[in-house]
């Protein structure tokens, strides 16, 4: 008799562990996702519910309470560096992403609380910065809770967030500018001075063009066969109305490079040359 009731024993908890280790998908996903941006990343992580047939906006997920913005965990953001949000500047770390859906307009609220998954749990006191956002009706219905970083530019991009037929956007900025010509000042004060990538920041962004030639040229000083930091130089001339020295120094790169079987930079001069020669 006891040998039997083992037995069932045995056969019992060898179904429960079976049954215990089924794997099934996940209702509502998580997804990480890492934007480069400014001069690091931004790392965002949440779960992603589904409509499913349901009432989102008002019912599921109802109008002036706190929402963590997805489902199961709390939703952050991680900033590499210090951004702005809605005018406030935010140290760069790990912050909660949290809203208050409205029918018209959302409050999203960046807080220093990272684990909040319930509204009970909610502290306005740790609140980082809140931004007003209007609501913005989207003619396709987006089943799966989305947020996704759009309009990324060096210094700005928006975070969007979609759901059913509902979209809201959050704009995130960073002083770029500010954190670049730190490192410029710092670097220029060291023996070994990268001219080129100074010079290069300058052309790209509408700086000094008569201080990017100084550095490029003292660029060319030291890689005199660098075929590119020459055509950037032409490229500079150029763009300071020096025709003639532009004219030169984009021959001198054709050479070099012709001389370093690099075709692309050969058309490149070319077509600078031609530009010129007009």
């Amino acid at each position: 008799m006891r040998k039997i009731i083992f037995l069932a024993i045995i056969t019992g908890a060898f179904y429960f562990s079976n049954a215990q280790s089924i794997k099934t998908p996940a209702p509502s996903p998580s997804q990480t996702i890492k934007q480069e941006f400014a001069l690091s990343n931004i790392e965002l992580s949440y779960s992603r519910p589904g409509v499913k047939g349901r009432k989102i906006f008002g019912d599921l997920v109802p109008f002036g309470a706190v929402w963590r913005t997805g489902a199961n965990s709390a939703t952050t953001l991680t900033f590499g560096d210090e951004v702005s949000i809605g005018g406030t500047k935010i140290p760069a770390g790990k912050y909660g992403l949290l809203t208050i859906p409205e029918k018209d307009s959302w409050t999203i609220i960046i807080s220093k609380q990272t684990d909040v998954t319930s509204p009970s749990a909610y502290k306005q006191d740790q609140d980082v910065v809140r931004v007003n956002a209007k609501t913005m009706k989207m003619d396709e219905k987006v089943e799966t809770f989305t947020m996704q970083f759009a309009n990324v530019k060096p210094s700005s991009c928006d975070l969007h967030i979609m759901w059913d037929n509902t979209a809201v956007s959050l704009s995130i900025t960073a002083d770029v500018e500010s954190a670049v010509m730190k490192q410029i000042d710092q670097i220029m004060n060291k023996d070994n001075k990268p001219y080129y990538a100074a010079a290069m920041y300058y052309m790209d962004n509408g700086k000094d063009l008569n201080q990017a030639l100084s550095w490029i040229n003292k660029a060319v000083e030291q890689q005199p066969k660098a075929f590119y930091i020459v055509y950037q130089q032409a490229n500079c001339l150029a763009k300071l109305g020096k025709k003639e020295e532009a004219k030169a120094a984009a021959q001198k790169s054709m050479t070099l490079s012709k001389d370093a079987k690099n075709d692309d930079y050969v058309r490149l001069n070319e077509k600078l040359l031609a530009e010129l020669n007009k």
